[in-house]
């Protein structure tokens, strides 16, 4: 494992800052002279710097409100966890709706008068301000902090509770700057994999919790629920966040440039970017022991009309000095956020860049794309559009990097809908499946003159023995003529809760699902009707000199989400060992690693977790021939760490030892990023099967 390097010039000083107001004077060089004094002046009330816009609109409690709350029932157990000791009557669920509305009220004027006069006081009641200029609540001794004895659960500790949440928030991360270094291939994929399965426990849990909170009060009824929150609240509860003990100054270890998020809170778990709505993410003056602020990264979102952004160069307009509807009214000022970016450049210490981009999903609005690290070139005063002055700091992207997330989604953009005019050279077909998917799927080779791929016959589905449909078929299903509910036949038959969110999501893996078939009377729209629908995403077969054919997708893939089936002609056992005397080469789907068992594994944060076992099904004792016959994800390459799980899915015949392999996305694929699945293989084998490759 690499060693982690501390960077020397800024933590020279071990003594702590004094508790004394920092007065700051600023020019339109980019500099600042820092003049430390003891006497407390009464400033005027000043305009809040303004921060970047959420994911999508919050009711009008603040973001403090709501994660209070949810960290106060983050202790116990969630709803989709059956605890019946615990479970309240039903009686009591209004008064206690009542009592906990009260008491975030409660919060939210506490938390209005110690904004407002924090930097007065210097300390209230348990917490303190160390830099009055940080206007940032601190934590105090470690006495002060909720104990599992001193947990919220009842109406005594409920009030201490709310007044020492916040300072429980700051406690946990460090103020030691490091930069990770020369790591090696091993440690390269421990941190890779410990991203992996974060984000994995994350879109798991938050897919949960969207959906009991859709049991409760049904599909687009009353406001949505924030699981992004929920789920961010109980990780950080059980210690599951990444990268809290080191304040990372550049690469975080296991993020990787391009990688996508939907959520802001998302990248507060994994360490990438600390703040959960202001855009520059720093090291505050009243942490770090040189008494001054390091900016660590930014997100760049277009919230400012004075930013410039030309991908390698931008220029990014300070903060400060906005209103409520995001206009300039008066001049920013070289504190905060500013000056934390004006020390980053005097040290030279590199910054992340997030972009925030509108991309249209099912999911929100928009998406966040990590582009690498950027350098801090200048910093000036200058006349902003509105006519106030506004700090701008050019930032120019360090050579060497990877090709930018956000400039690969815009250019697969551009193949959706003019790809002839994007990339006039390479294609094969544009559309390999000549029309029997959804939607198109391109075939591309800029590398040799192997058109393969070309010369088989496509398969949408998989082609089992005709016996199959007349063994284990009972020509059952459900009555639901409008669309599946709770406690229906298919439900039952899948363990009495359905497989897939409201918008098609895995909620967790099982040996086997059921979706409605057939003699069921749901319409096709109903919810436990997801993969039989064939493809949905738009993807590219490649040729690659490294897995020789390969698999990626012009559409960003969320986490959760179906991508197609693994399609090919079964074998019987019998037939299978004919074939096995020519020679030819045949998929085993027994050996498919059960990566299943990974999607919706919350055993780290509920130690009661189970993983399911009901549905049973039987080994499966079949082969899958591909030799004249196939689809898309026979080119799909193998991988110990892979973004694509198979799922066993049962439809149109109810026999246990035929299912279809369905596949899914493991997290959130970007596009251009190429698919892979755990064939249960060894490494050091190219992973691609000799008929397919």
């Amino acid at each position: 494992m690499g060693s982690l390097v501390p960077f020397q010039d800024l933590n020279l000083c071990p003594e702590p800052p004094l508790p004394a107001t920092v007065n700051i004077s600023t020019s339109a060089a980019p500099s600042a002279t820092i003049n430390r004094t003891t006497t407390f002046n009464f400033l005027t009330p000043k305009i809040e710097p303004k921060q970047e816009p959420f994911d999508e609109p919050t009711p009008t409690q603040t973001i403090h409100q709501e994660e209070n709350f949810l960290f106060s029932v983050s202790n116990s157990t969630p709803d989709f966890i059956p605890n019946p000791e615990t479970t309240p009557p039903a009686n009591a669920s209004s008064s206690a709706d009542d009592q906990n509305a009260l008491y975030s009220e409660y919060f939210r004027i506490s938390e209005l008068f110690r904004s407002a006069f924090a930097k007065r006081i210097q300390k209230y009641g348990d917490v303190e301000v160390l830099d009055p200029d940080s206007r940032a609540i601190v934590p105090v001794p470690e006495q002060s902090q909720l104990t599992p004895e001193t947990s919220p659960t009842d109406g005594s500790n409920l009030e201490r509770a709310l007044s020492v949440v916040v300072s429980r928030k700051k406690a946990g991360r460090s103020n030691e700057l490091v930069r990770v270094t020369n790591l090696g291939i091993d440690d390269q994929r421990h941190f890779r994999d410990l991203v992996r399965r974060t984000r994995m426990m994350y879109d798991s849990l938050r897919v949960l919790v969207i959906s009991e909170e859709e049991k409760r009060t049904g599909p687009g009824n009353g406001r949505r629920a924030r699981g992004d929150l929920r789920a961010a609240a109980v990780m950080r509860d059980r210690e599951l966040w990444l990268n809290r003990d080191k304040r990372i100054v550049g690469a975080i270890p296991g993020i990787e440039i391009g990688d996508v998020f939907f959520f802001r809170m998302e990248l507060c778990v994994v360490g990438l970017h600390g703040q959960i709505q202001a855009g520059i993410d720093t090291l505050p003056a009243s942490q770090s022991s040189s008494g001054e602020p390091i900016a660590t990264s930014i997100i760049i979102s277009g919230g400012y009309e004075d930013d410039e952004d030309s991908g390698d160069s931008i220029i990014y307009t300070g903060q400060g000095g906005q209103d409520k509807f995001g206009k300039q009214c008066m001049h920013q000022k070289l504190e905060g956020g500013n000056l934390a970016l004006e020390r980053s450049m005097h040290y030279g210490i590199e910054v992340r860049v997030i972009r925030g981009l509108k991309y249209e999903n099912r999911v929100s609005g928009k998406v966040y794309v990590y582009d690498g690290l950027y350098k801090i070139l200048d910093c000036w005063f200058d006349v902003g559009k509105s006519g106030f002055g506004v700090y701008k700091f050019r930032l120019s992207r360090i050579e060497g990097q990877p090709e930018m997330g956000s400039s690969i989604m815009k250019f697969a953009e551009s193949l959706r809908t003019k790809p002839l005019s994007t990339r006039p050279m390479g294609y094969l077909t544009l559309d390999i499946s000549m029309k029997k998917e959804r939607v198109p799927i391109f075939l591309y080779n800029d590398i040799d003159n192997d058109h393969d791929p070309m010369y088989y016959d496509y398969l949408v589905n998989t082609v089992f023995p005709l016996n199959v449909f007349g063994q284990g078929s009972n020509s059952t299903g459900c009555d639901c003529v409008s669309g599946c509910t709770e406690g229906c036949f298919c439900a039952m038959k899948n363990g009495g809760d359905f497989a897939y969110d409201y918008g098609g999501i895995l909620l967790r893996g099982k040996p086997v699902i059921f979706e409605c078939g057939n003699f069921c009377q749901c319409p096709p729209s109903c919810r436990n009707r997801v993969s039989q629908h064939g493809l949905r995403n738009r993807l590219e077969i490649f040729r690659s000199r490294e897995t020789g054919w390969g698999v990626r997708s012009l559409d960003l893939i969320q986490a959760g989400a179906f991508i197609c089936e693994y399609a090919g002609v079964v074998l019987t056992r019998d037939q299978a060992e004919v074939f096995k005397m020519n020679g030819d080469t045949l998929i085993y789907p027994n050996r498919f690693s059960e990566r299943w068992a990974e999607w919706g594994d919350l055993s780290r944060i509920f130690p009661e977790y189970v993983c399911p076992s009901y549905p049973s099904i039987p080994p499966l004792d079949f082969a899958m021939d591909v030799s004249r016959m196939r689809n898309v994800a026979c080119y799909i390459s193998h991988s110990s760490s892979p973004n694509v799980l198979v799922q066993c899915v049962l439809y149109d015949h109810n026999n246990l030892m035929f299912p279809h392999l369905m596949l899914f996305a493991m997290e959130n694929i970007p596009p251009m990023r190429e698919l892979s699945i755990d064939y249960g293989v060894a490494d050091e084998w190219t992973g691609k099967l000799s008929i397919c490759n």
